[in-house]
């Protein structure tokens, strides 16, 4: 599996100070309107959706994923790739 962060973002979806189930949903959409083969981006602060709900989701959908926690930050960068 290829390095996602270090791939061309194609849309960045700032899901900073919302929780459950807005990053989920938000992440859904925009992973709709992408083509296939393009990453996303997704800023969350919400652990229950950086480590539960989007991880889950892309599985089920097969996207390829990649989560970095940024701790100093209090958040995470989400990479999901659709195929």
């Amino acid at each position: 599996m290829a390095d996602l962060k270090s791939q061309p973002v194609a849309e960045t979806v700032d899901v900073l100070g919302r929780v459950c189930p807005y990053p989920l949903v938000l992440t859904k959409k925009a992973m709709e309107k992408l083509p296939s083969g393009a990453v996303l981006k997704i800023l969350c602060d919400a652990p229950a959706s950086a480590e539960d709900s989007i991880p889950r989701f892309a599985e089920k959908q097969g996207y390829e994923f990649e989560s970095v926690k940024l701790e100093d930050k209090g958040m995470w960068e989400l990479y999901l790739k659709k195929r």
